[in-house]
């Protein structure tokens, strides 16, 4: 699935929230995270948007006036991370449940 990561910069950390209104975007997977968590030497809030490519897309539209697109590499690397945090949250989970 197709997917952008964006750097939010730290005086617009107020504004995602608006920005993430927009119906097409609102719809898809959204995660956002101190990019320090996900090993990202930036102050800034890392917003991950995953869904199709039209809503991808919008976000860049969106997201241009307060945050900057990652570019592949570092947006697969970030990705990673964020993904490895997911699988260990989860994984985690499944161990208080057995």
């Amino acid at each position: 699935m197709p997917y952008a990561i964006y750097a939010v910069k730290k005086e617009h950390i107020g504004k995602i929230d608006e920005v993430l209104k927009d119906d097409l975007v609102s719809r898809q997977s959204i995660a956002v995270r101190d990019a320090k968590i996900l090993g990202v030497e930036k102050e800034a809030r890392m917003v991950i948007v995953e869904g199709t490519v039209e809503a991808i897309a919008k976000a860049d539209e969106i997201f241009k006036p307060i945050a900057d697109r990652e570019k592949e590499d570092d947006a697969a690397k970030i990705y990673s991370a964020f993904k490895t945090q997911e699988d260990n949250v989860a994984s985690g989970l499944g161990m208080i449940f057995q």
